[in-house]
């Protein structure tokens, strides 16, 4: 649960940030900080630079990714992209609040 909630926090980072801008400062750093990790740990595991990670890629720099693959892979289509990442960690902080 720790590490979902971790992985979760990264994804959303970007998703906040505007919010996180307008309201200020810390919060906005934090978000950006978040997001650039997550870009940073996508990029590093996309072994072949398509934009796109197969679960084989996800194993070795994005365990969390891996493990949730199918879940993230709403599509079905045999590899997740940042923005189904995203998605995936916006419904489960949804799902957490009970929205």
């Amino acid at each position: 649960m720790k590490q979902l909630i971790i992985f979760t926090t990264l994804a959303l980072g970007a998703l906040v940030t505007v919010q996180a801008a307008e309201a200020g400062g810390d919060k906005a750093q934090r978000a950006q900080k978040a997001m650039a990790e997550l870009e940073s740990r996508f990029n590093a595991a996309d072994a072949n630079h398509d934009g796109r990670l197969t679960r084989e890629e996800a194993k070795g720099k994005m365990p969390r990714v891996a493990q949730n693959f199918d879940a993230i892979d709403a599509q079905k289509n045999g590899y997740v992209t940042l923005d189904d990442i995203k998605a995936y960690a916006k419904e489960k902080m949804m799902e957490r609040q009970g929205q």
